[in-house]
């Protein structure tokens, strides 16, 4: 997340460099002299909105901070943040209530750019069965109910595998918005027991292709592999920080007793 006051000039010079593009890069994939970009990171040269818009695009910028550069700029953010519950999203909230149920009895949740628990099916109930208080509080961070010692933690049966493979895509998260937020969650959840020892062997066709999560629930296990939904094109911050993470059964035995708890 970009610190606020700094010159347009700035927040574009560490956004390029953040994507690893050198200004002769940036220029030509933006359409702009290399020279007119050097001006307008040094502070010699103020950028229409147009062209911050279209080097942000450039640089993919969330649009959270494409509005910052604006601000900066002196120019009007161009991207609307609603509540999830103003009236301009209620076609947002139809469609994520529709996933959610249409994937019951299979867990699915909706969180936001920082992992924040927004809704959720009643399948989930039974993957936080056994959490502390604490951590089912909101905001509910669904990462850290996931590897704290205190919530889901202890009936992950592969917990070095499943917590690697949260940890690597926190980090990549982190890297490509440049969210200080989700650094600091990184290096949080990284401090938590668990990181020790060997994923489990490759045991069966879904370990090949996927990262399984295996979870004790009473006295079965069963296992997951998840998906990632995103809006597509968003216009609005809020919108477009919304993800649903769906889990499927990754065995017959899994999908045979989520049917038998729905049904109970």
């Amino acid at each position: 997340m970009t610190r606020p006051g700094r010159p347009v000039g700035e927040l574009l010079r560490d956004w390029r460099r953040t994507r690893g593009m050198s200004q002769l890069d940036l220029s030509i994939e933006a359409g702009v002299s290399a020279r007119h970009l050097s001006f307008v990171e040094t502070g010699r040269s103020r950028p229409s909105p147009e062209l911050i818009l279209r080097l942000a695009e450039q640089l993919d910028m969330p649009l959270a901070e494409r509005n910052t550069m604006l601000l900066a700029g002196g120019y009007a953010p161009a991207y609307p943040s609603h509540e999830l519950s103003d009236p301009e999203l209620a076609p947002v909230r139809a469609a994520v209530r529709q996933i959610l149920d249409g994937h019951s009895p299979y867990p699915a949740v909706l969180i936001d750019q920082h992992w924040h628990l927004v809704e959720a099916n009643p399948a989930v109930a039974l993957l936080t069965a056994g959490a502390e208080p604490h951590l089912l509080a909101p905001p509910i961070n669904v990462l850290r109910l996931s590897l704290h010692p205190d919530g889901m933690a202890p009936r992950i049966l592969n917990l070095p595998e499943w917590r690697a493979h949260l940890l690597h895509r926190l980090r990549q998260q982190a890297v490509t918005t440049n969210d200080s937020a989700l650094y600091e969650l990184h290096e949080e959840l990284r401090g938590y027991p668990g990181g020790n020892g060997h994923a489990a062997p490759i045991s069966d066709a879904v370990s090949r292709v996927v990262v399984p999560l295996r979870y004790r629930h009473n006295d079965q296990e069963l296992s997951f592999f998840s998906t990632t939904t995103l809006f597509g094109t968003p216009l609005d911050v809020t919108v477009a920080g919304l993800a649903v993470e769906a889990f499927f059964p990754a065995d017959p035995a899994t999908t045979e007793t989520l049917h038998a708890l729905a049904k109970a």
